[in-house]
């Protein structure tokens, strides 16, 4: 089974879009298609940004509700535990939380609106980045 780190642009996108491609990452966790992993610093930011107001009213959902979404989405993630930190090794300090994570998980991908911003992490930790309508064909494949 595939292993995605997906970043924090990815769980927000699948929270305001029910019927995109983020939100079928996150079905296919929930339904056990692929393995999703997070750290501890990972899922405080999924929840911090989640709770951003813009966010929530965009996904129609009150408090209680980011909150069951939360709740869910933890309950399926694999949990890692970083042995090793990777920063300051990307430009945006937030991604290297998300390299972190799919380093210590031995994760096959990383999936990020921001692909750019994970420059040479392929070549360097052998872990693709994409897209998350990259990472849907993959599943498909």
């Amino acid at each position: 089974m595939l292993r995605f780190v997906l970043d924090t642009n990815v769980v927000v996108a699948g929270l305001r879009s029910p019927s995109g491609a983020s939100a079928a990452l996150l079905r296919a966790g929930r339904h056990q298609q692929v393995t999703l992993l997070a750290n501890v610093a990972m899922v405080l930011e999924y929840e911090a940004v989640s709770r951003l107001p813009e966010h929530r009213e965009a996904a129609g959902l009150d408090q209680q509700a980011i909150g069951d979404f939360l709740n869910t989405l933890v309950g399926f993630l694999e949990p890692v535990e970083s042995h090793f930190r990777w920063r300051p090794y990307l430009p945006d300090p937030d991604d290297g939380m998300v390299l972190e994570a799919a380093v210590n998980g031995r994760a096959d991908v990383i999936v990020t609106f921001n692909v750019r911003d994970f420059r040479d992490v392929p070549e360097t930790f052998g872990i693709d980045v994409l897209t998350p309508a990259q990472a849907v064909r993959r599943l498909q494949a």
